[in-house]
């Protein structure tokens, strides 16, 4: 079984057991969420779309680690006047792993 699912505005494909790294939800490690923006679901060859989502489906997850994403770099040049900023940035980002789809 597996489902289609928006979680903070970006679509993920989950199955049960799934692990996964999403931008920051707020929560601590070990706390259970819930997902109710199912979009598709698939279970033994029945595939249900939503209009837009589907309704009675909720997809149950726990937040395993709040980290921080690989760090960008930033780089700002002006040629012929001397100007250059750099700057960095690393993103809050939390990992989850998916436990049941009901």
């Amino acid at each position: 079984m597996f489902a289609v699912v928006t979680i903070a505005g970006k679509q993920y494909e989950v199955s049960e057991g799934d692990i996964l790294v999403v931008d920051k939800i707020d929560g601590k490690v070990g706390d259970t969420v819930t997902f109710d923006h199912v979009l598709l679901t698939h279970d033994k060859g029945k595939t249900v779309v939503g209009t837009p989502m589907v309704s009675q489906v909720k997809v149950k997850a726990k937040i395993v680690a709040q980290e921080k994403g690989e760090k960008l770099e930033v780089r700002r040049y002006k040629s012929k006047v001397r100007y250059r900023r750099s700057n960095g940035f690393r993103a809050q980002m939390t990992r989850i792993q998916v436990q049941t789809i009901a």
